[in-house]
């Protein structure tokens, strides 16, 4: 392999014997696991809307707002087991769980094995800059992608005199046993056209799949619940599947499928998926003979910068690959198992974001859209969760959604999650971001920081003993007060979204009353509090004790990502919350525990504590030869977070910006002594590419695209000069398209 292809791809010298280690791609709507078998060559196909209906698609939320009134009250009184009853006597309820459609199998007829001798320079290997997945040995070579431009899993095999079976197989782990499934299948001038409708069981709804067979030569004939192809040069298949209610025209369906040729429809995939790809990268002083390891050795060394450049540049891959029709679930957009783990839903009082927390800086907009398309797609459901549970105007997000219904539905005493009022802010925060990095505001984002400030002014409206404004009830995920239940008062999270909402929303309101009330009502919640500690409590309130052996970080919200606590303007409770930090466990050792622990050292300034929370997802074999990672250590639990996060954690040690402020080498870890990173995207509406040296020296040009006046700081304190003048001009003026190069010197 090159050393591009190294970087912006990985290989295997043996097939995918898992389903969790089979080769990804993606287009943000269909999602394919390659195995790479000759034997029995699987191709798992996946669509983001496929949820098995499971009865949670029709639960509303209860109306409980006339029951707030006596719990506010008791909270405030001292009652610190008040809200166990809140909601009460409701059942969890899941959501529709996501699971995948069924695989396309091609298997060689008996005796025309071309993986007789497996060692016959076998490679399977996947280009994330093509999104092209190929498998060969000496006879025998099949190429898959899951095309940008024509919405098709395409996939085409090559060998002398083809002779095999092929088949559209419902048949995967976990799979219902009154999942109805009916097949059809025709011949055609060129191939034939196979068909699978899966009927849900107890409901109207279900799924379909068509696949459309071309062959180079040879002979189609029916045989058993597929196609034989005997004597044929080359096989394409072109894939599809929709989930749906009643019947669908499937002749219909296949008609619709592209008539091109396999290297027509690749062209026209990579000139949409490429550029989207290229826009940013990682390039580390790596061991050029470590680069051309394949991934699951490299995963073996978690000290080697080639292994953060390969991790960088798969987590920009999947990410991408994963987005488009919505944001990637907990599983991204894959599955092979019918048993998905929390339901594969979209959990959002942590995993998504941290998933999607690279979008704006390394230049995927594409996540950021379709992370806009959940989102606004449901603001109606938001509204009548705030309605009905605590009788306000405006908008609360839940804390796990399948990608159809936005109504909250977990009730459970030890995870109220329907008492967290803080996921509009938290979940608006990335469109944010993306708003500032494009420089285009997005009237939809307007619009709903101003519903989400209608709720606080509906809900605020409770005083503690010192007069200040109390958020009751209150919840910070996933955690409880050592001394108290879960639902409890001013928990950090909820105060800093609170006035963030609020002066979000005011800032972008013309001067008036309306403005000037929401600023007054953010001034008069309570201040941040300190702890005995000397740490950011994660509930300021008093009498609460920490619980400091957690995996969730949500106190520390206004560090990561707001800014509202930074070694700038608030080093006080920068350090403080840096103790808090400290402080904090890991509970067990979930691998986004870990990348958010990594996100705030970061912005806290703090490179040992990032590098060692890094190290812990390096080191924990958190990987699989996918390089899709799992939730917990030994790959247990196939999950996104650590693949999609990691990146998001090294831009971040490397690269922070806000509308006013650009850090240079803020944290570097351990693992990047020396590197580039090219195509950051600041929030000031330049580009960013930025080369460093372990000497403490380091370049970085800046492009503007619009007029901007920024401080620039340094981590470490370095001194910073501009290469065409003595000093840069403090704060820094950018005038768009004049590029400007900054270069750091140690002190």
């Amino acid at each position: 392999m090159t050393g591009r292809t190294t970087i912006d791809g990985t290989w295997e010298p043996r097939p995918a014997a898992r389903w969790e280690d089979a080769f990804l791609g993606g287009n943000g709507r269909h999602g394919a696991m390659v195995y790479g078998d000759p034997a029995d060559d699987r191709v798992v196909v996946n669509h983001h809307t496929l949820v098995r209906p499971n009865g949670s698609e029709h639960v509303r939320p209860p109306e409980l707002a006339d029951r707030l009134d006596r719990l506010q009250s008791a909270l405030l009184s001292g009652d610190t087991r008040a809200a166990e009853g809140f909601g009460a006597g409701r059942p969890l309820v899941w959501v529709q769980p996501f699971h995948p459609a069924f695989q396309t199998r091609v298997r060689p007829v008996p005796g025309n094995d071309p993986a007789a001798d497996p060692s016959s320079g076998y490679r399977r290997a996947v280009d994330f800059a093509t999104g092209e997945i190929t498998a060969a040995c000496e006879t025998w070579r099949s190429r898959v992608f899951v095309s940008r431009a024509d919405d098709v899993i395409v996939q085409c095999v090559t060998g002398p005199g083809l002779a095999a079976d092929v088949t559209l197989d419902p048949a995967l782990p976990g799979a219902p046993p009154r999942l109805a499934v009916g097949r059809s299948t025709v011949l055609t001038q060129d191939g034939a056209r196979l068909s699978l409708r899966a009927g849900y069981p107890d409901s109207g709804l279900a799924y379909s799949g068509v696949t459309v067979l071309r062959t180079e030569g040879g002979r189609v004939s029916v045989a058993g619940e597929g196609v034989r192809v005997e004597g044929a040069r080359s096989l394409l298949l072109l894939t599809r599947v929709r989930r749906h209610e009643g019947h669908l025209d499937l002749t219909a369906e296949c008609a619709a499928l592209p008539g091109d040729d396999y290297t027509t429809l690749l062209a026209r995939h990579v000139a949409l998926h490429r550029p989207a790809f290229e826009r940013a990268a990682l390039t580390l002083d790596a061991d050029p003979a470590e680069r051309e390891l394949p991934g699951s050795e490299l995963v073996r060394r978690p000290d080697s910068p080639a292994l953060l450049e390969r991790l960088f540049a798969a987590g920009r891959y999947h990410l991408l690959s994963a987005s488009g029709a919505l944001p990637p679930r907990l599983t991204g957009l894959w599955t092979g198992d019918w048993d998905t783990a929390w339901s594969g839903a979209f959990t959002t009082n942590a995993n998504l974001n941290l998933q999607i927390a690279s979008a704006a800086a390394a230049a995927l907009p594409e996540v950021s859209e379709a992370h806009a398309a959940l989102v606004y797609g449901q603001l109606a459901d938001w509204r009548d969760n705030a309605r009905a549970v605590f009788g306000a105007r405006g908008l609360v997000a839940p804390s796990h959604t399948d990608g159809e219904s936005g109504h909250t539905r977990h009730y459970q005493r030890a995870y109220p999650l329907h008492l967290w009022t803080a996921g509009a802010d938290w979940l608006l925060e990335p469109l944010v971001e993306h708003e500032e990095t494009t420089g285009t505001r997005d009237p939809r984002l307007t619009a709903a920081l101003h519903e989400t400030a209608l709720f606080y002014e509906d809900f605020l409206t409770r005083t503690g003993p010192d007069g200040r404004v109390a958020v009751v009830p209150s919840y910070s995920p996933e955690n409880r007060p050592a001394n108290a239940s879960w639902g409890t008062v001013n928990a950090t999270m909820d105060l800093a979204a609170a006035r963030h909402a609020l002066t979000a929303s005011a800032d972008r309101l013309p001067a008036g009353p309306v403005a000037e009330r929401r600023r007054a009502l953010a001034d008069r919640l309570p201040d941040y509090r300190v702890n005995e500690d000397g740490a950011l409590a994660e509930w300021a309130w008093p009498g609460l004790a920490e619980t400091y052996d957690h995996r969730h970080l949500s106190h520390l919200y206004p560090v990561w990502p707001l800014d509202a606590i930074n070694p700038y303007d608030t080093p006080g409770l920068a350090a403080a919350a840096h103790r808090a930090l400290e402080l904090r466990g890991a509970e067990n050792d979930s691998a986004h525990g870990h990348l958010h622990h990594a996100l705030i050292a970061a912005r806290l300034r703090d490179g040992a504590r990032a590098s060692a929370a890094v190290r812990s997802v390096l080191a924990g074999d958190f990987f699989h030869d996918s390089l899709m990672s799992a939730h917990y250590p030994a790959r247990d639990v196939y999950n996104a977070d650590a693949a999609h996060a990691l990146p998001a954690a090294v831009i971040e040690s490397l690269v922070q910006s806000t509308p006013r402020r650009l850090v240079l080498l803020p944290a570097p870890l351990d693992g990047c002594p020396s590197g580039e990173l090219r195509g950051v995207r600041t929030r000031f509406g330049a580009g960013l590419d930025l080369r460093w040296s372990a000497d403490g020296t380091a370049t970085a040009v800046l492009h503007p695209t619009r007029d901007a006046r920024v401080d620039v700081r340094t981590g470490d304190g370095s001194t910073l000069t501009e290469a065409s003048a003595g000093s840069p001009s403090a704060p820094l003026e950018l005038t768009a398209g004049v590029d400007r190069v900054l270069e750091l010197r140690p002190r």
